[in-house]
């Protein structure tokens, strides 16, 4: 019999001698049959979709077992790359507070909606959750209704967002043409308060319901929200990450933003800044929402893989905080490992792109002070973290 000892980036334990075994946690034992035996970080999961659907991988860890999952991810990641850094304690959101998801839904004897099973493009029919805000779980139910009364035929994403008026809700592949159909989701959001409900057939996405403009509050703005647009994904998550770049970056009088996004960061900095973001709808929310109030943010679109900023564009800077997708920001941190700027913050969702990019950095001549792991996906294999690089 082995000890379990760890959980590997996949979500499955590791004894020490290199076995793997799905669903245990540190300190359960392996037995040569492969059973596992629970041991004292084992818990009962929560909920009965538990392990088919694919929205949680690690509802059998107690929190403790989790918060080490989540440092050691970051952890290995760096040791991959012979890189160490002073690792904080994680800051994990709690139950039920996710304000984005996207669920799947298709038509068979009757419409299932709700998360794919791990590793398969089956669905589970959503009965309860315990990761989404409760303001988006009350909607499955009317919503699986509802598809149904719109004649759903193929399979579609429900991309789900809790923006400041209230639910905002895009469903893909599905035309809901006629006057029925209109009623229809006229009537489901009134009578559930929805703040605006589209529809994508493949042309893009063509607002059926939106009393009101739809905003999301950022640096205590209201930013425009286009559809199914990237956002962190609790509010306690996004508070912990601008929490750590303001804590890194300090107050410089020029702060360049990378990725910028909706402006997460850009409109919770002192200062003049430089926001760059490829996606123009994004850019241009943020461009509206800074223009708005007068706010000295000059936003540019800009693709920073194609056309990274140079080191003299860098060095004019006090900080550079960047938030690039999964795949990281390599074409970028040549530059950023050149330049002389005084204090770098990086945020990321994928500890294994940051330590390759980090490691460029270090070669460059820079360190990290430290890394703050953030668990804003509950029992998800998935780990963001911020960083401080200075030289």
């Amino acid at each position: 019999m082995s000890e379990i000892v760890r959980v590997a980036a996949r979500g499955d334990g590791m004894t020490a001698d290199g076995r793997h075994a799905a669903l245990a946690a540190p300190g359960d034992t392996l037995t040569e049959a492969g059973a596992v035996v629970p041991g004292p970080h084992h818990q009962t999961p929560p909920c009965r979709h538990f392990p088919k659907c694919g929205g949680c991988q690690l509802q059998h860890l107690d929190d403790e077992s989790y918060a080490d999952f989540v440092t050691d991810r970051i952890a290995s990641a760096l040791d991959a790359q012979g890189l160490a850094a002073p690792i904080r304690a994680p800051l994990v959101s709690p139950p039920r507070t996710r304000r984005r998801a996207t669920l799947h839904a298709e038509a068979k004897g009757g419409v299932t909606l709700g998360f794919a099973e791990e590793s398969s493009h089956a669905i589970v029919d959503m009965r309860e959750c315990h990761i989404l805000a409760p303001e988006l779980f009350a909607l499955v139910a009317p919503l699986r209704k509802l598809l149904a009364q719109l004649g759903l035929k193929r399979r579609a994403d429900v991309h789900l967002t809790l923006a400041d008026q209230g639910a905002d809700i895009l469903v893909t592949r599905l035309p809901a043409e006629g006057l029925a159909a209109a009623d229809r989701i006229v009537d489901f959001c009134q009578q559930h308060r929805v703040a605006r409900f589209a529809v994508d057939d493949g042309l893009g996405p063509e607002t059926r319901w939106e009393p009101e403009p739809v905003t999301i509050t950022l640096g205590g703005l209201p930013v425009p929200l286009p559809h199914a647009s990237f956002l962190q994904a609790t509010c306690e998550g996004e508070a912990a990450l601008v929490a750590a770049v303001i804590e890194a970056v300090g107050t410089p009088a020029t702060t360049a933003d990378l990725f910028s996004g909706l402006g997460t960061f850009a409109l919770a900095l002192p200062g003049k800044v430089y926001a760059a973001e490829g996606a123009r709808d994004a850019q241009a929310a943020l461009k509206a929402a800074a223009h708005r109030v007068q706010r000295p943010v000059f936003v540019e679109h800009r693709d920073l893989y194609r056309r990274p900023l140079t080191v003299a564009e860098l060095d004019r800077f006090g900080a550079v905080i960047l938030d690039p997708p999964r795949s990281g920001a390599r074409e970028q941190t040549d530059a950023l490992a050149g330049c002389q700027v005084p204090v770098i913050a990086y945020v990321s969702c994928n500890p294994s792109s940051f330590a390759r990019d980090a490691k460029i950095m270090c070669e460059g001549g820079w360190r990290i002070d430290w890394v703050q792991p953030v668990g804003q996906f509950r029992w998800s294999t998935h780990v963001e973290l911020a960083a401080r690089f200075s030289r």
